[in-house]
């Protein structure tokens, strides 16, 4: 199979006219767009996968709303709010610290992080609250941006030991390129590592206790994930390699199709449950145990840690303390705008009325401002990063009819990933046919 150039590709474009009939939507997404009353989340917004088994067909859940119009992670912002008794979480936690502390002084968890505001606050509390010794580790991002080095390298400082892996960069970029080709989703490589490498890592170490920081269910997933400390094995372990894709190819054709090797994928593949229920690991959210807000993480780490936001707003949003460790971010949300109908904005701004920081209005003005904003400012050295030549990859450039990347290319290769029933172009423009500015 050759990845065909998508600028020759033709399109049914009379499934996009203003007023086509509804079409079935892709992705296995709902096709009554829906706006959550109390934030600015649509049902649209899906929940987050086992990316081993991502592949081009892949059918999404997405996030649940009540009869009352309101989003599972609005429902669940209410109990933080006003149910969880927090000060009895505290005490939940340093149960669990007791259990696992370190009588020698070694280390007794490890936190996985990129320098963030929230990683720097789970290692700082962890360590200095509650008298554990934190390792942490990192999973490098794509391409640093130079703020996101100066907090890595300010979060050490603070005072933590750290193991960064920093994954073979053709093999990174080839499974980038196979992720955006496949599955629209430029960051599935390091999500990968975020989720897969710290568990796997801990059990080499001989660490039992991992801490991730909030569970998921806090941006969307279903409000009975936040019953549980714990995260799903699931996320980041599979007992056979032969049922792993990454960047929804399979591993057995990566290293047939496109000149992999084995040990080169050693990095991404997943633990095995096996080895890490003998060796006793277990993957606890911090957020469960103490009260989240990502705004208050922020302060707390510039506070405590010389943590520095981005010295411009983020592409695609108001914000610019929020994922800035890595320049392929920007892309990432501009593809979850195209796919979803959901941009960085959206996210953002539907976080933080869930946490009080603003009101839904503001939000809904945000949304309208910046989501679906394309990101200039790293483009060409972003579209440098997803291109394989052919003096740099022989085997893998040999399955694209044009391995070379630019803005023509993807923009064609957008629309492949454009939900009829989500969007609609005329006059030269794509907009999307339902948004949050509108009345549900």
């Amino acid at each position: 199979m050759i990845y065909a150039d998508p600028r020759k590709e033709s399109i049914d474009m009379s499934l996009y006219g203003p007023d086509a009939a509804p079409s079935r939507p892709m992705y296995g997404l709902p096709q009554h767009v829906q706006f959550c009353r109390k934030c600015v989340i649509s049902n649209q917004r899906p929940n987050s996968a086992v990316e081993y088994k991502h592949t081009a067909e892949s059918k999404k859940t997405v996030i649940a709303f009540d009869e009352e119009g309101v989003c599972d992670a609005c429902r669940n912002a209410e109990r933080k709010h006003a149910v969880i008794d927090w000060d009895r979480r505290r005490a939940d936690l340093m149960v669990l610290c007791d259990r696992f502390r370190s009588r020698n002084g070694s280390y007794d968890c490890l936190v996985p992080g990129s320098g963030g505001k929230d990683s720097f606050y789970q290692s700082w509390m962890l360590k200095y609250e509650f008298g554990m010794n934190p390792l942490t580790c990192t999973w490098a991002p794509h391409i640093y941006t130079d703020w996101g080095w100066r907090n890595f390298d300010r979060w050490v400082h603070s005072g933590f030991d750290n193991y960064l892996l920093t994954p073979n960069g053709r093999v990174k970029r080839l499974m980038t390129r196979l992720a955006v080709e496949n599955l629209f989703h430029p960051f599935q490589p390091f999500i990968i590592g975020q989720k897969g490498f710290a568990p796997g890592f801990a059990a080499k170490m001989n660490i039992p206790l991992v801490f991730y920081g909030e569970n998921e269910a806090e941006y969307g997933n279903p409000i009975a994930d936040n019953e549980s400390a714990k995260r799903d094995y699931d996320y980041f372990s599979m007992a056979s390699d032969e049922e792993t894709y990454l960047g929804g190819v399979s591993v057995a054709d990566l290293q047939s199709r496109f000149g992999v090797r084995k040990a080169d994928l050693a990095a991404y593949m997943p633990s095995d449950p096996r080895t890490l229920e003998e060796k006793g690991v277990e993957v606890h959210y911090l957020g469960y145990y103490l009260k989240w807000h990502p705004q208050a993480a922020y302060y707390f780490s510039v506070e405590h840690g010389g943590f520095e936001a981005s010295p411009e707003r983020t592409p695609g949003t108001y914000s610019k303390y929020n994922s800035i460790d890595d320049r392929i971010d920007d892309l990432h949300y501009y593809t979850t705008h195209v796919k979803f109908g959901i941009g960085r904005a959206s996210y953002d701004a539907a976080q933080e009325i869930r946490s009080g920081d603003i009101e839904r209005e503001e939000g809904v003005a945000l949304v309208k401002r910046y989501d679906g904003e394309f990101p200039e400012r790293f483009a060409e050295e972003l579209f440098s990063y997803l291109s394989l030549p052919h003096e740099i990859f022989p085997e893998a450039a040999k399955n694209f009819e044009d391995p070379i990347m630019d803005r023509s290319y993807f923009d064609a290769l957008a629309n492949r990933f454009r939900s009829p029933h989500l969007w609609a172009y005329s006059d030269g423009n794509w907009r999307l046919r339902r948004s949050v500015f509108q009345e549900n």
